[in-house]
């Protein structure tokens, strides 16, 4: 990995696949592009779509050219040259908020793949920072801590606290960061050890923790989910099954909630109202734009479904031996 390639936080259980082509290659030849980046998408699990701004789809090939020749997403996100990024592709006047709509697509859709096919990335799969991606901060990797740990039990009386001064020191890895401490991991031994670790300054209120734990890794538990009506959605998630189809209505409403997020972060209740009076304000023409995406998108839809349940069928098909 270049000196220049950027550091993050690791995702637990994800790794990067290896890369599908030479980066050279996929920029030389947007057909190659595509495929490779499709193919990307369906090895990591996650869902693809091209996105549209302005009545008109993204061209992924340009974006993820123009951002590598600029070192990649994060020198991007650094040096603020979104805005320089967004002149190439000649918006239209009425498209607001161009820098912040390619910031996000291309962070959902291009920047794992930039990580395996420019940077030449391996192993866990690294997602940066929210200040990392957000450009006020430089971005982090996970860092040792020294963390005192005191096994000592909770009814302990006075005196054997006294006497028991002694603690055990350890290296640990910060896994993560949030608005008030650590997400932490510490080996003490052949045990494993997860926790949070606060900041002072910003230590929300928590239960009496005795004196002799003080220093200790404070467990984190997720809530137990609730059973009952919502308990047919736990169903497991399969994530080969193609992505419902969108009205044209849903890509006007997705494009402009993009830019009204960033021209009023505070008033997202109004956005509903706001996006449904400038969808009827809209001529024939500009409305027809919109509505043909969606009629593409219901064939697409129709076509990966079918192809869907042709390879559950297969599946689902017993193997019938010889005689």
């Amino acid at each position: 990995m270049s000196p220049g390639t950027p550091t993050h936080a690791p995702e637990d259980g994800k790794h990067y696949p290896a890369p599908l082509s030479p980066h050279d290659d996929v920029v030389r030849d947007s057909s190659l592009f595509w495929d490779t980046l499709k193919r990307f998408h369906f090895l990591m699990g996650t869902k693809f779509m091209i996105p549209v701004i302005g009545g008109k789809e993204l061209d992924l090939h340009v974006l993820y050219v123009e951002v590598t020749r600029r070192s990649g997403y994060e020198k991007v996100v650094a040096e603020k040259k979104w805005r320089e990024v967004g002149s190439v592709f000649k918006f239209s006047s009425t498209t607001t908020s161009a820098s912040f709509v390619l910031k996000k697509h291309y962070f959902s859709l291009l920047y794992h793949y930039e990580q395996v096919h420019f940077f030449k990335a391996r192993g866990c799969v690294y997602t940066p920072s929210t200040d990392a991606s957000s450009g006020n901060s430089p971005s982090w990797r996970p860092e040792l801590a020294i963390v005192e740990y005191s096994p000592k039990p909770l009814n302990s009386s006075p005196e054997s606290r006294a006497e028991e001064t002694s603690c055990l020191s350890g290296n640990g890895t910060i896994e993560g960061k949030f608005e008030c401490g650590y997400l932490v991991s510490v080996k003490l031994g052949s045990e494993v050890l997860r926790g949070v670790l606060y900041h002072p300054e910003k230590m929300v209120a928590l239960p009496t923790i005795p004196p002799q734990h003080e220093n200790a890794i404070v467990p984190f538990k997720s809530k137990a989910h609730r059973s009952g009506r919502r308990r047919r959605n736990k169903r497991r998630w399969d994530p080969n099954y193609p992505k419902p189809n969108r009205s044209g209505y849903n890509f006007f409403f997705a494009e402009k909630h993009y830019s009204l997020k960033a021209l009023y972060p505070n008033r997202e209740r109004e956005f509903t109202k706001m996006i449904g009076q400038s969808w009827n304000s809209l001529n024939p023409e500009e409305r027809m734009v919109y509505q043909n995406i969606g009629l593409r998108d219901k064939e697409r839809y129709k076509r990966e479904l079918t192809e869907y349940k042709e390879k559950m069928k297969l599946r689902q098909t017993p193997e019938v031996g010889l005689p």
